[in-house]
């Protein structure tokens, strides 16, 4: 038995968030006259996806009340995906896609009081910007007071200046806020909307904070790349004024859910010389019933993609890849790229594997240099559980990253699963542009099949 037994983990039924995923649920946000039915479709695809009851929710056609005494369904108790059955898994996935596609139709008008702020690191340049919003966000011309979460190394940068922001705004001392990676953790909850000013890697990392729940993030184009970064900071009075009074579209990107596994050392020591231990056989083979061979180390979300690779060891890795309860097959490379629709255009692409549209509901598999010339890039659906670990049997370590963070290191016997996560990340678009620009960011930022046009044959 692989997975650890134990109590499914509820969601804190009061935790009151604003992040316009859950306030479907808890009934805080507006939409405009005649997309009532949208409306509720939506919903109730959410509530089938994450496991609420709504039934106490009133809906009069254009808003969908408050309620304060939603509770979450004991039945539907929310558990790790790969703690899910196959329908289950199956059911979870199908259901954020259509919520995802409903909303594609809505304009979703949120109730923003807490909004954070994310500065890209290592470019003090963008410092500047990120005090022109702040100050914009806390000026007295604004319709609601905002509360503003900074980054705390802000705090004593002299491009931001705090104390001079609050010398002009004497009123907003109680409004100005500085946040570590402790603090969002710990209340995560509390973040209504989120702004972010940098490249796709400032959009990662937020992606990294908000492990559960994620905010409506809207990102300003201030980074090297602009997969994920729609919107021109020239405008960003008007971006956001228009976000705030007029409602923001919204595209939920799939996130990956991995669990690291930790092989359990045997008790009895002169088993484990009689008999050598095979990941196979733990995996998909048949044990004795009460037998826990694997226990989970962590859980992390994550948005572009999940490598196992060698690491500073000077030998490839072996690595095993299950899908299901099938051994795929053993892998001897540098590593292996596991990479969402989003992350086809990251380290997948850079290894060869293939582009993908964000929309697609599918898990991208590229080997890193492979030892073999016939492995080449697989995709597969988004509703089975990948699994990849190291045989014990293998000469060395392999090592884990989560979109680029955190290295673990995964000795003989432990392995990753991957699977699509119940919190998507909720990425704000342009009205006007949506997500039909797709292509164009890739031809634009990576030249994609541009070349001279050939010349017409003259008769």
């Amino acid at each position: 038995m692989a997975n650890e037994p134990g109590r499914p983990r509820l969601d804190r039924a009061d935790d009151k968030t604003a992040c316009f995923v859950h306030s479907l649920i808890a009934g805080e946000w507006v939409c405009p006259p005649g997309q009532a039915k949208e409306a509720r479709i939506a919903r109730n695809a959410l509530r089938d996806a994450i496991g609420f009851d709504d039934s106490a929710v009133d809906i009069d056609g254009v808003t969908v009340t408050d309620m304060d005494d939603w509770t979450p369904m004991q039945s539907q108790a929310i558990v790790e995906s790969r703690q899910l059955t196959k329908k289950q898994l199956s059911d979870m996935a199908w259901n954020v896609r259509k919520l995802s596609k409903k909303l594609d139709r809505l304009r979703l008008k949120l109730s923003v009081k807490n909004i954070f702020v994310l500065t890209k690191a290592g470019d003090d340049s963008v410092i500047a910007f990120t005090r022109k919003v702040t100050q914009w966000l806390l000026s007295k011309d604004r319709d609601t007071e905002y509360n503003v979460y900074v980054e705390r190394r802000l705090e004593a940068a002299a491009d931001f200046g705090a104390s001079q922001l609050l010398e002009e705004e004497p009123a907003a001392a109680e409004r100005l806020k500085f946040w570590d990676n402790k603090f969002v953790h710990e209340n995560a909850y509390l973040f209504d909307f989120v702004i972010t000013l940098g490249g796709d890697g400032t959009v990662l990392y937020t992606s990294w904070l908000f492990q559960q729940v994620v905010p409506p993030t809207l990102s300003f184009s201030l980074g090297s790349l602009g997969f994920l970064t729609k919107f021109d900071f020239n405008d960003y009075k008007n971006t956001l004024e228009s976000a705030f009074k007029d409602g923001v579209a919204v595209n939920l990107r799939l996130r990956f859910e991995c669990t690291i596994m930790r092989s359990n050392g045997r008790e009895d020591e002169a088993l484990t010389h009689s008999k050598k231990r095979d990941l196979v056989e733990e995996l998909i083979g048949e044990e004795a019933e009460g037998t826990l061979t694997h226990k989970p180390e962590k859980v992390i979300q994550i948005l572009n993609d999940v490598v196992l690779d060698r690491g500073p060891n000077p030998t490839m890795s072996s690595i095993e890849l299950f899908g299901d309860d099938e051994h795929f097959t053993t892998l001897l490379a540098d590593g292996v790229c596991i990479a969402t629709p989003t992350g086809s255009t990251a380290y997948n692409l850079a290894a060869g594997g293939s582009l993908c549209h964000p929309d697609n509901p599918v898990i991208l598999v590229t080997a890193i240099c492979a030892h073999t010339l016939s492995f080449r890039p697989i995709i597969l659906p988004d509703t089975i559980v990948l699994r990849m670990g190291v045989p014990y049997d293998a000469r060395t370590s392999s090592w884990a990253s989560f979109d680029g963070r955190e290295r673990v290191e995964l000795h003989p016997g432990d392995y990753v699963t991957v699977s699509a996560s119940r919190y998507p990340f909720a990425n704000v678009l342009p009205q006007d542009r949506r997500n039909n620009d797709w292509v164009h960011s890739i031809s634009k930022t990576l030249n994609w099949n541009s070349r001279q046009k050939q010349k017409a044959l003259k008769g």
